[in-house]
């Protein structure tokens, strides 16, 4: 078995290039969106998105090992996504394959100040992305395996989840536990019309860590609901009133499916944590818990590009230091926010030390109550749900 400075935290799956306006501040808003309206904008920042550059580059930046397992093709914009990150570090690109006659995934992202973001993708070579493109070498020493967005990657959720199935199940093999985050598909599109429900049994039982968002997995797991939140608002209203017995609920169908531990991102309102009576494999003290966060306040808020990736990373380089439930649940919102206070997805998180600092020196939750039965506040900042242990 390797020693902790052999082994890494492996990312695969979704790939892109992130072409981000920014926005100068008007006084009273404008209404961008107007059809017809020419607005002036400032200068546009490119970076690396998606999944793999997201929870990939986080957790470069807080200090861990990574290896980044993804698919560019081979125009301009592969070039970019490569180049950056090798800047970034010389050891991440190497596992990122060029697909000759391919487009590289890109993604316009429009966050105008005061207004969640509006994405526009593209998915280009993340569409034929399948388990051949992760080879073997990639398992040695990896003791945590992520993935994430299969419905933006259509040969992966085109079968019913068989190749991610695959791909989970030799991670396994090689010793690492397994982390699955999701994407929000568009209802209309093929990706948003498949069985989710079954693609989730499918491929839940070989996933130690699920992780998505509380849109994403109420979509999939209960679109009737889902559907329901939609015609009130959409995302925004499931993040601002979906009660925490409903996240409880939707928490028992992934435990019943296998998954160990189960991170509900719920936006600007926190995080959710739930555990089986099994606990997580190699972390003892994670055996029945069931936690809820509210968000670190931040001086400004400049974008929330990448917020819930950044929010995986500080879980996933939790579980990696082997920290317990409650510091894992802490420090996954805390560089969340940290992510939140620069306008692309990674430049505004810190190394591990000085976030953990930033932490134990005070830094202040939302005030947040939970008034619903059975729930406790912890110190500092964290509630107990009725099912914890």
């Amino acid at each position: 078995m390797p020693g902790i400075d052999q082994k890494r935290i492996v990312v695969c799956g979704h790939v892109c290039l992130d072409i981000i306006p920014t926005f100068p501040p008007v006084e009273g808003g404008l209404d961008y969106f107007r059809p017809g309206r020419l607005s002036i904008v400032d200068a546009a920042i490119a970076a690396t998105g998606g999944t793999v550059s997201n929870v990939g580059l986080s957790l470069d930046k807080l200090g861990l090992p990574v290896r980044l397992v993804g698919k560019v093709g081979s125009d301009p914009f592969g070039s970019i996504v490569t180049g950056r990150f090798a800047q970034a570090n010389p050891a991440l690109a190497g596992d990122i394959s060029a697909a000759e006659g391919e487009v590289t995934s890109y993604t316009v992202v429009i966050c105008p100040p005061g207004v969640d973001r509006i994405l526009f993708h593209c998915p280009g070579a993340n569409d034929t992305f399948t388990d051949a493109d992760v080879p073997d070498r990639v398992f040695e020493g990896a003791s945590l395996f992520h993935f994430g967005y299969p419905p933006l990657m259509k040969q992966i959720w085109s079968d019913g989840g068989a190749r991610l199935e695959r791909i989970f199940s030799r991670a396994r093999a090689g010793g690492a536990l397994t982390s699955l985050d999701m994407a929000l598909p568009d209802p209309s599109s093929p990706a948003g019309k498949i069985d989710w429900p079954a693609f989730l049994s499918r491929v839940l039982p070989r996933v130690d860590m699920f992780l998505p968002s509380v849109e994403e997995f109420l979509y999939m797991a209960d679109r009737s609901s889902f559907d329901g939140f939609a015609a009130r608002g959409g995302s925004e209203v499931i993040v601002r009133d979906i009660s925490l017995t409903e996240v409880s609920r939707l928490a028992d169908i992934a435990l019943s499916l296998g998954v160990s531990a189960l991170l509900v991102k719920m936006g600007d309102r926190g995080a959710y944590l739930r555990t089986g009576s099994a606990g997580v494999r190699g972390h003892p003290g994670w055996e029945n818990r069931e936690l809820y966060t509210p968000v670190f306040k931040v001086p400004s808020l400049s974008g929330t590009t990448g917020s819930g990736d950044a929010t995986i990373a500080g879980f996933l380089a939790s579980m990696f230091k082997e920290t317990g439930p409650e510091e894992a649940l802490t420090m996954a919102v805390a560089v969340g926010a940290c992510c939140v206070e620069a306008p692309d997805a990674t430049s505004g998180v810190r190394p591990w030390k000085e976030t953990a600092e930033r932490v134990r020196k005070g830094w202040q939750r939302v005030p947040t109550d939970v008034l619903e039965p059975g729930w406790k506040r912890l110190p500092p900042g964290l509630w107990a749900g009725p099912k914890d242990a």
